[in-house]
C-alpha cells in the first residue's frame, strides 16, 4: 500500500552514488527552460536544493539578488552551504524546509523553483499551492521532473526493464510519483495557476564515459543507496534480484552502441498579478 501523503520519503536518499548525480547537475543542463526569464536583482527559493550546484548557478546569475536555497536533509543543507562558499558566493542561504509548508509570507520571492522534487513528495499540488503562495504577483514558479516510464535506451539489455518496474514500485510505495514528467501541467493547474507555460527537454548518455558514469551510479545506487534498503525491505527484490539489476547495468555502460535519453517534463507557471 502506497505510504500516506505527508509521510511519503525521498527514494533516493544521499548515497555518494546519488550525490555523483546531484552534484553533475547545473542551471544550464537542469533549469535551461529557466534561465531567460531571469533578471539581476530577483530573489529565488530553491526548493529541494540537494548539494547546491544548480543553487550556485542561479545566485551567480542573479548578483543583484539573492538565492535561497532549502532542503528537508539537514546534511545535505551543509554541503550546499559548502558548496556555495566554495564559488565564493556572498548573495545565497540555505534552510531546512518541507514544501508542503513553507516557512515564509506570501509573495516573498521572485522566483520559485523546484528540480526533480514533486515526483517524491506526498502532494505535489499541495506542494505548488504553497510554491505559488510564496512567489509575488507577476512572479515565477518553476518545475521540471523526469518521467521514468518514458525513459527509453538501446540496446535492450536484459535486466533494465526490471529495474525500471523495482523502481517504480519502491517510488510509489514510498508515496511519491515516478512518472511526474507529464504530470507537471495538470497538477499546476489544479494548484490554481492559469499562467502554465509546459515544455520538455532530455538528459542523453551516448560517449563512452557518459555511459560508464550513468551505468556505474545506478548500479551503484542499485546495491548500496537508501533505495536498496527500501527495496529490500518493503519486499520488492531480493538481494539476488538487486545484484542482477546492477549487473545489467554495467553491462549496458560497456556496450560501444549504448545509448539512454532521460525525459523530463517542465512547467514554467507565472502567478497572476
Amino acid at each position: 500500500m502506497p505510504a500516506p501523503r505527508e509521510t511519503a520519503v525521498y527514494t533516493h536518499g544521499h548515497h555518494e552514488s546519488v550525490l555523483r548525480s546531484h552534484t553533475w547537475r547545473t542551471a544550464a543542463n537542469s533549469a535551461a527552460y529557466l534561465l531567460g526569464s531571469l533578471k539581476p536583482h530577483m530573489r529565488i527559493l530553491d526548493i529541494g536544493c540537494g548539494p547546491g550546484t544548480i543553487t550556485a548557478d542561479l545566485a551567480a546569475l542573479v548578483p543583484d539578488g539573492h538565492v535561497t536555497g532549502v532542503d528537508r536533509a539537514p546534511g545535505i543543507v551543509e554541503k550546499a552551504r559548502a558548496t556555495a562558499a566554495g564559488r565564493g558566493l556572498d548573495n545565497a542561504d540555505f534552510a531546512v524546509a518541507d514544501v508542503h509548508a513553507l516557512d515564509y509570507p506570501d509573495d516573498t520571492f521572485c522566483v520559485v523553483h523546484a528540480h526533480q522534487v514533486l515526483q517524491h513528495v506526498g502532494d505535489p499540488v499541495q506542494a505548488l499551492r504553497e510554491m505559488r503562495r510564496v512567489t509575488k504577483p507577476g512572479g515565477f514558479v518553476a518545475v521540471r521532473d523526469a518521467d521514468y516510464a518514458a525513459m527509453t535506451w538501446y540496446p535492450e539489455v536484459s535486466g533494465l526493464d526490471d529495474w525500471l518496474d523495482l523502481y517504480e514500485r519502491v517510488a510509489r510505495a514510498n508515496g511519491g510519483e515516478p512518472d511526474a514528467g507529464r504530470r507537471l501541467r495538470s497538477w499546476a493547474l489544479a494548484a490554481g495557476f492559469t499562467d502554465v507555460t509546459a515544455t520538455s527537454s532530455t538528459w542523453t548518455y551516448s560517449t563512452p564515459q557518459e555511459r560508464e558514469w550513468w551505468s556505474g551510479l545506478w548500479a551503484d545506487r542499485t546495491l548500496a543507496s537508501e533505495y536498496a534498503e527500501r527495496a529490500v525491505e518493503g519486499g520488492h527484490a531480493t538481494r539476488e534480484r538487486l545484484l542482477a539489476v546492477s549487473r545489467a547495468w554495467r553491462e549496458w555502460g560497456e556496450r560501444e552502441d549504448g545509448w539512454f535519453a532521460v525525459l523530463h517534463g517542465e512547467v514554467l507557471c507565472r502567478k497572476d498579478a
